[in-house]
């Protein structure tokens, strides 16, 4: 498999990072989900934020590449047997993801930084905060945040149902595409 995306193929790495974004980004959502319902005393009120924080930061910076990436090595063409409109709502989709990806990265970070504190990334470095204290801003920036990883896994959700059905009714590439197994 080519490392680099072609006309036709999706290359190892857009196939790689997409799927890494994906995992990381469902297992995320689930942590976020989890957390919500500890107890003080729960062992994973305290780890379980830190992990979250974590991740997302590494999430941040594996996104900045893979828009880089996006930008500097462009997806394959549609398949012929692609309707217009379905062209031009996969695009919308994308786009709309990479927005709502940013949007919940950035008001997580927001939510975490907003005591003024930086946010230690396994214990490997730090990112500051870039706001200092801000009073209220954890409650805007919470808000924000679930909102976003809401409508990113729904979106996301449509996405794949939308992979799906290329799959099985339209019988093309698509899925395959992005497994790296296309015909």
């Amino acid at each position: 498999m080519q490392i680099r995306n072609s006309p036709s193929r999706f290359g190892a790495i857009s196939i790689v990072v997409h799927w890494l974004v994906a995992f990381v980004v469902f297992g995320l959502f689930g942590l976020g989900y989890y957390m919500v319902g500890l107890s003080y005393y729960d062992e994973w009120y305290r780890l379980g934020p830190d992990i979250h924080r974590s991740l997302g930061i590494l999430l941040f910076m594996v996104v900045i590449f893979r828009v880089l990436w996006r930008l500097f090595n462009p997806v394959p063409r549609p398949l012929p047997s692609h309707q217009r409109w379905e062209v031009a709502v996969a695009h919308v989709a994308h786009a709309a993801l990479y927005v709502l990806l940013f949007v919940a990265m950035v008001s997580g970070y927001l939510i975490s930084t907003a005591d003024g504190s930086s946010i230690s990334v396994f214990n490997w470095f730090d990112v500051p905060s870039v706001t200092g204290r801000i009073k209220g801003m954890e409650d805007i920036a919470g808000e924000v945040h679930y909102w976003a990883t809401w409508a990113i896994v729904i979106l996301a959700g449509v996405h794949a149902l939308a992979a799906i059905k290329h799959h099985i009714l339209d019988k093309d590439d698509t899925l395959r595409r992005m497994l790296g197994r296309d015909r």
